[in-house]
């Protein structure tokens, strides 16, 4: 079979970081046979390269190129591509990973298309990713319609004949920023790129000890250097004009100006921070014309003026109150329907923890000039927010905890400007959200695993996320478990940050199935009826399991909707409930690959001609004891994890 695609990993002494990317290329849903994995070790002193050997002798589509250490990633990336042999080639860092269906997905989606570039979702673990590119497909996507110039990393799909065609290899050496010269230029010479963004193909990995090259200080001399090769690519295949500046404002926005902002800059050291501000001046006055700071937010306008002026101070004393500025988002309600989860809240942003306030009638909002100081700054934005109050947006989005794969939840909102005080008031944007999950993955339903909410507000200059909470425990919707789908999803509260979140497929105890009252089961001939504290949509198989000193006997169920929770229907066995009690255990999903059965809190067992129910008797003393002593020795392992998860810099 013709190789579809060759993937190509530039590898230097990741250690156990590579074992991921490893696992990931060798579960892919591609035939072996058509594809091919290009490790190209660029003079690892570790133990990858006998790793690396022991690999392409057991998997004959994997092979490894061994080569002196060139500094950076230019040259293995070329020279994987001289020894490719597919169709397409894709490039993937050694401490990422790939979805299991991810080079199938991009190349079939790049042939249907003629994609010269293939640009697959991303999820970010630790690292920014681009998020608005990724808000739905994009067939045919160019540097005018699409914010294709937001994603400049490598990690894309390239028809190798286009590559070769055009004769485009990566900058070679130790230097900065050779992705964006070879991205850029690919996108400005593609006869067509696709976007595919309903299946999360790349994860993007912050290592743990913050060791990938892009964290790594750098030099400012030598970095924008080579950003002005970047600028040099734009330059050469555009026409001076609107898209000119709009790409190069993406250089100006990203490496530059935000650089400058908020606690980005803050947590940088002083000298380092002033040595960045001097070279950044000297580009901007440099490579970057009016017209291209005029496209920025006012407040990224702003700092690209005070840069331009070499007012250092002022951008520093800026960051500070900018730091102080976050989005809050209280939950108002939180209920299924037809089920369907529906999220209703209201966002705002605050300063120092308090609602930012604007002028009720901002009038007429100039930057043509930069502020004389921070107050007047502050006040200029706080007027062009409410002025643009009109193009404010808010999104709902779930985010998979382990992954960090996100999407986007259809959500419809109002704004509104709620009085203060003063002749000032509120930019509130109040929203009613819906999560499918059978749906909500990007038309397929959520996986297992712990899902967090987020919520995006994008107001005035600013566009920032936070988590859907906290709200006071007193107000906190807590809707039941859904039954959606074939998954048992419990929207739930976070313990510590009071924060929305959804469990898919793991929950137990916190289901609440241990509070069904045995006096509430009922038994009409050999017709078991117990209500539950769930929601389903309608009737939904369910599967009954009957344990005992004999053989476990198991008994088709329905669960159907009652009032505000639902009903477990089952025919029990006449004959299966003599001799000892039965001890009842419910799967709510009986068609997952791994059905759970959880155990509801009575017995059955058959009297004369009856079937009757009955409480479990309780443990005794010495079971009560153990399973104390057993909950404290977890509660004394889980702090001691967190412990030592706080001293590596982990975030729970």
């Amino acid at each position: 079979m013709p190789v579809k695609v060759s993937v190509i990993v530039p590898v230097y002494n990741p250690g156990p970081y590579i074992e991921d990317c490893v696992a990931s290329l060798l579960r892919q849903s591609l035939p072996p046979d058509a594809y091919e994995v290009i490790f190209v070790d660029d003079g690892s002193t570790d133990g990858t390269p006998a790793r690396l050997d022991a690999l392409a002798a057991e998997h004959p589509h994997v092979r490894v190129i061994h080569q002196e250490n060139s500094g950076w990633s230019g040259k293995p990336r070329n020279v994987g591509i001289a020894a490719s042999r597919g169709e397409y080639v894709m490039f993937v860092d050694n401490d990422d990973y790939l979805g299991d269906e991810a080079l199938e997905r991009m190349y079939d989606y790049g042939v249907a298309h003629g994609a010269d570039v293939v640009v697959g979702k991303m999820a970010g673990k630790g690292r920014p990713v681009p998020v608005e590119l990724f808000r739905v497909n994009r067939p045919r996507a160019t540097v005018e319609n699409a914010p294709l110039i937001d994603s400049l990393t490598p990690h894309k799909m390239f028809r190798r004949a286009f590559l070769d065609r055009i004769g485009l290899r990566f900058p070679e050496g130790r230097r900065r920023l050779e992705d964006h010269v070879f991205v850029t230029e690919a996108y400005l010479r593609a006869d067509n790129v696709s976007v595919l963004s309903d299946y999360v193909c790349y994860y993007h990995v912050r290592r743990d000890d913050a060791s990938n090259a892009g964290f790594q200080r750098f030099d400012p001399a030598g970095y924008f250097k080579n950003l002005r090769e970047a600028l040099d690519v734009v330059e050469r295949y555009t026409e001076p004009g609107p898209l000119r500046d709009r790409l190069l404002r993406r250089w100006l926005r990203n490496e530059i100006v935000e650089r400058m902002r908020g606690r980005r800059l803050l947590a940088l050291p002083v000298d380092y921070r002033r040595e960045l501000f001097d070279e950044m001046h000297t580009v901007v006055v440099e490579r970057f014309g009016p017209g291209v700071a005029a496209g920025l937010q006012p407040a990224q306008r702003i700092v690209a003026a005070l840069i331009a002026e070499g007012r250092f101070d002022d951008v520093v004393a800026l960051a500070r109150w900018e730091a102080a500025l976050r989005p809050a988002a209280r939950p108002e309600r939180v209920e299924w329907r037809g089920g369907t989860l529906h999220v209703g809240f209201a966002a705002e942003l605050t300063v120092d923890g308090a609602p930012l306030r604007a002028p009720a009638e901002p009038g007429t909002v100039s930057f043509d000039t930069p502020p004389h100081d921070v107050a007047e700054a502050a006040d200029l934005l706080g007027a062009d927010a409410a002025a643009r109050l009109a193009q404010a947006r808010v999104d709902l989005l779930v985010r998979e905890r382990s992954s960090a794969a996100q999407f986007f939840q259809p959500a419809d909102f109002t704004r509104e400007k709620v009085p203060a005080g003063d002749g000032r008031v509120r930019l509130v944007l109040r929203a009613a959200a819906t999560v499918d999950p059978a749906a909500a993955a990007g038309g397929v339903p959520l996986w297992g695993g712990l899902w967090d909410v987020f919520v995006r507000v994008r107001l005035g200059s600013w566009t920032q996320e936070c988590r859907l909470g906290p709200a006071p425990r007193q107000d906190r919707p807590a809707p039941y478990a859904g039954v959606v789908g074939g998954h048992v999803v419990l929207p739930y509260w976070t313990a510590r940050q009071g924060t929305l979140a959804l469990d898919v497929d793991r929950a137990g105890k916190s289901l609440g199935l241990g509070r069904v009252r045995p006096q509430d089961v009922t038994v009409a001939g050999e017709r078991l009826r117990v209500p539950l504290p769930l929601h389903v949509p309608g009737d939904t198989k369910a599967l009954l399991r009957l344990t005992g000193p004999a053989a476990p006997l198991e008994v088709s169920g329905t669960l159907s909707a009652d009032g505000t929770g639902a009903v477990l229907q089952a025919a029990l066995p006449p004959a299966g409930l003599t001799g000892a009690p039965r001890h009842p255990e419910l799967c709510l999903a009986p068609d997952a690959a791994e059905p759970r059965f959880l155990p509801l809190p009575f017995l059955l067992h058959r009297s004369g001609s009856r079937v009757r129910v009955s409480r479990p008797p309780r443990p005794g003393v010495l079971r009560r004891l153990a399973g104390r002593a057993r909950r404290v020795l977890g509660g004394i392992r889980r702090r001691a994890a967190a412990a030592a998860g706080s001293r590596h810099g982990r975030r729970a």
